[in-house]
C-alpha cells in the first residue's frame, strides 16, 4: 500500500510540475485568438500532447540513447518562446494568428516538453502500463484548465507574457544539460547556469526586437 501511495504522489507530482510547461505553451500560442477558437486550439493541443507523452513513454529508453535529441530539442524549444514573446509585441497578431497555426506550435513545443515529462512518469511506472496511462491521463485537465487559466491572467496583464517565455527558456535550458552527453561531460551542476543562461538569452534579445519593433511603430511596448 505504501509503494501504491508513493507512485500515486509521485505521479501526480511530476504531472504538476512538468505539465505546467505545457499549459504555458499553450496559452501562449492560443491567446490571441477569438474565445472560441482558442477553446478548439487548446484540445487539440492538449490531444497532441497527450498523444506524444504515450508516444514517448513507450519507447523511453530508446530514447536515451539518440545522442544530442534532447539538445536539439533544447534549441527548438528556445526558438519556440522567442517566438512567441517576440509576437506579442505585433499588432496583427490576433488577426494573423490561425487555429491551425496555434496548433502546429503548440504540437511542436509540446514534442519538446513532453520528452521530459514521458521520461520521469515512465521511470516512476517502472514499465507498468497502468501507471502509465494513470500519468497520461492526469496531464491532461492539468494542461487544459492550466492553460485556459495562464491565458485569462496573460490577456489581462501582458507582462506575464515574459515570465511564460522565461518558463519555456528555462525549460530548454534543463533539457540541453540534462542530454546524456552534457551531463558526462559537464555533470549535475551545470543544469542551473544553462537554465538561467537561456532565460538571459531569450528575455534580453526578445526585449531588444520588441524595443527597436516599437520604436519603427512608434508605440510603447509592454
Amino acid at each position: 500500500m505504501g509503494e501504491v501511495l508513493v507512485t500515486v504522489a509521485s505521479i501526480v507530482l511530476i504531472d504538476v510540475i512538468l505539465g505546467g510547461d505545457n499549459a504555458v505553451v499553450i496559452a501562449m500560442a492560443s491567446r490571441s485568438l477569438p474565445p472560441g477558437d482558442r477553446q478548439k486550439a487548446v484540445y487539440w493541443g492538449t490531444a497532441g500532447a497527450v498523444g506524444l507523452r504515450f508516444v514517448f513513454a513507450s519507447i523511453a529508453t530508446l530514447l536515451l540513447r539518440v545522442p544530442y535529441l534532447m539538445i536539439a530539442g533544447a534549441l527548438l524549444l528556445l526558438w519556440i518562446a522567442f517566438k512567441l514573446l517576440v509576437e506579442e509585441s505585433r499588432q496583427d497578431v490576433a488577426a494573423a494568428l490561425s487555429v491551425s497555426a496555434a496548433v502546429r506550435t503548440i504540437i511542436v513545443a509540446d514534442a519538446v516538453m513532453s520528452l521530459d515529462n514521458a521520461l520521469a512518469v515512465a521511470g516512476v511506472a517502472k514499465g507498468h502500463l497502468g501507471w502509465l496511462a494513470f500519468g497520461i491521463a492526469l496531464s491532461v485537465p492539468i494542461i487544459i484548465f492550466g492553460s485556459q487559466f495562464i491565458a485569462a491572467v496573460m490577456n489581462r496583464f501582458p507582462v506575464i507574457v515574459y515570465v511564460g517565455a522565461g518558463i519555456l527558456a528555462w525549460t530548454a535550458g534543463h533539457l540541453f544539460a540534462e542530454d546524456p552527453l552534457i551531463l558526462a561531460t559537464l555533470g549535475e551542476g551545470a543544469t542551473a547556469p544553462a537554465g538561467l543562461i537561456c532565460v538571459a538569452a531569450v528575455l534580453g534579445v526578445g526585449y531588444i526586437v520588441q524595443r527597436r519593433r516599437a520604436s519603427q511603430n512608434g508605440i510603447t511596448p509592454h
